[in-house]
């Protein structure tokens, strides 16, 4: 009994010892490095042009299970899902006229289109619904990696559900470092401007709907004339 006890406390001090590397240049060796952290099936916090977001590869259940625990995030709730070009959007859901004229307006950009996804992206990332949340950020880092992987990644606010997103990977790190689950790398991207997550319009039903005021609202209300 006292072995098994021992067992289980070392197991534990293992867990919080796993260290989050963080680095603190972003260079093309240093998005390699990040990109082959994906594929081993490791979480990854990069910069936007928003806010702070936590990475997995969309396709590897398992780092998507990690970024819902990480976060302290309900399994029902989706995950956006973040990509390297316009045509890519395309490739993982179907894109509307409406939705395709303010990609071609908008994007990289402050923007989420949810739309109708294919069937091949996966149900554990769209919280088992039938569309999904699609980003481009207007964000070189971000870009880069979607590129690189060749495969979306989540794109969701380095935070704990329901929290503040810190605007600093030195205060991404202070949330995430004393938790059981972490993110296995930090890609600091200095103090980021944004203010406010992504603007989310759904373009699924048969007029547009806001689903989250964030940024670039004012954009998308001129361009729609509301």
């Amino acid at each position: 009994m006292l072995f098994v006890i021992w067992v289980l406390f070392d197991i534990r001090i293992l867990e919080f010892a796993i260290r989050i590397m963080i680095i603190k240049k972003i260079t093309k060796k240093s998005i390699e490095e990040a990109v082959a952290v994906l594929r081993r099936g490791g979480a990854i916090v990069y910069p936007t042009d928003t806010l702070y977001g936590l990475g997995a590869d969309i396709f590897n259940k398992k780092a998507v299970e990690k970024v819902y625990k990480i976060k302290g995030r309900n399994f029902k709730k989706p995950l956006l899902i973040s990509v390297g070009s316009k045509k890519d959007i395309s490739r993982w859901a179907y894109l509307t006229e409406t939705a395709r004229r303010v990609a071609e307006h908008f994007l990289p950009g402050a923007i989420t289109l949810v739309l109708k996804k294919r069937k091949i992206v996966p149900e554990w990332v769209s919280g088992g619904r039938k569309k999904v949340g699609i980003r481009m950020p207007d964000d070189k880092t971000a870009l880069t990696l979607a590129r690189l992987l060749k495969r979306p990644l989540t794109s969701t606010s380095a935070n704990i559900s329901g929290k503040i997103t810190p605007d600093t990977a030195a205060g991404v790190y202070k949330i995430f470092k004393k938790r059981k689950f972490k993110p296995d790398l930090i890609l600091d991207g200095g103090k980021l401007k944004g203010k406010r997550p992504s603007t989310i319009i759904d373009f699924t039903g048969k007029k547009i709907k806001v689903l989250r005021a964030g940024e670039s609202l004012k954009k998308i209300k001129d361009f729609f004339n509301i």
